[in-house]
């Protein structure tokens, strides 16, 4: 491990919500006072980073999730031998209340499997360009951070699942193709992102984004079959492009759109 540049790796995703995502791993590198006008959400993978936020000292462990405020004054640096790698995703102000500021201030580390399990299927999500699958993990992780930050209160229901589920369902039928987002229909139903995942999900058995990654699937396979190109098939069935396509088809199939083509 050294603390060459080239293992630094930045990008903005186009995914609402989320201003940044940033992968590191240093041996030696502290990085001094500074700011974000962001929410700072960072998992630990090796090593331990000890920081002060807001001249108070705390550590970043690979056991929880770490949350810091925007406009809170920290810095960081390496407290174990070897350094530390760390993947980081910032998400503009809005995403959570200004309100939780001082919470998180106040106990920044959060100790939860299922968040960092959360923030790590995120951050996956981003990684893949999987727009769809990063705004549900966004969702659902912006609402347990909140849920920790407020103390723990009972999740609000949000009102008849089945229902909610169904309609979702609907709407996702009516063109499987289509670009859509999660918030958007959750508005249309008037429900949160969350809540509208998690019923479906409860109902279905896969949370939307799989499910509408299926019903491509099936149109694309019909199409690969009736003999269409598959860049041309990947366009019309609602995938970015062929390597979009061809990921999704061999997490399904094990093989390659152009396989399974010459196979029919």
């Amino acid at each position: 491990m050294t603390a060459d540049p080239d293992e630094v790796r930045a990008w903005r995703p186009a995914v609402p919500g989320v201003a940044e995502v940033l992968h590191a791993r240093w041996a030696e590198h502290a990085y001094p006072l500074h700011t974000h006008d962001t929410w700072t959400v960072l998992v630990i993978d090796e090593g331990m980073v000890g920081y002060a936020l807001d001249r108070h000292e705390h550590a970043a462990l690979t056991s929880g999730v770490t949350v810091l405020p925007p406009h809170v004054a920290h810095d960081g640096r390496s407290v174990t031998h070897g350094g530390f790698r760390k993947r980081v995703v910032y998400l503009d102000a809005g995403v959570l209340p200004e309100s939780l500021v001082g919470r998180a201030v106040d106990g920044p580390l959060l100790r939860d499997a299922d968040l960092r399990s959360g923030v790590v299927r995120l951050d996956r999500a981003l990684v893949a360009g999987d727009l769809l699958a990063a705004e549900t993990g966004l969702a659902l992780a912006a609402e347990r951070i909140a849920w920790h930050l407020l103390g723990r209160p009972s999740l609000p229901d949000g009102g008849p699942g089945s229902a909610v589920a169904r309609a979702t369902r609907d709407l996702l039928d009516a063109d499987p193709t289509a670009d859509v987002r999660l918030a958007d229909l959750a508005a249309a139903l008037g429900v949160t992102t969350p809540h509208l995942v998690r019923s479906f999900t409860r109902e279905f058995g896969l949370p939307p984004h799989r499910y509408l990654v299926g019903r491509r699937l099936d149109l694309a396979r019909r199409r690969l079959l009736a003999g269409e190109p598959a860049g041309d098939v990947a366009a019309a069935t609602g995938f970015h492009d062929q390597s979009h396509l061809t990921r999704h088809f061999r997490r399904l199939l094990r093989t390659t759109p152009g396989r399974y083509q010459r196979g029919r």
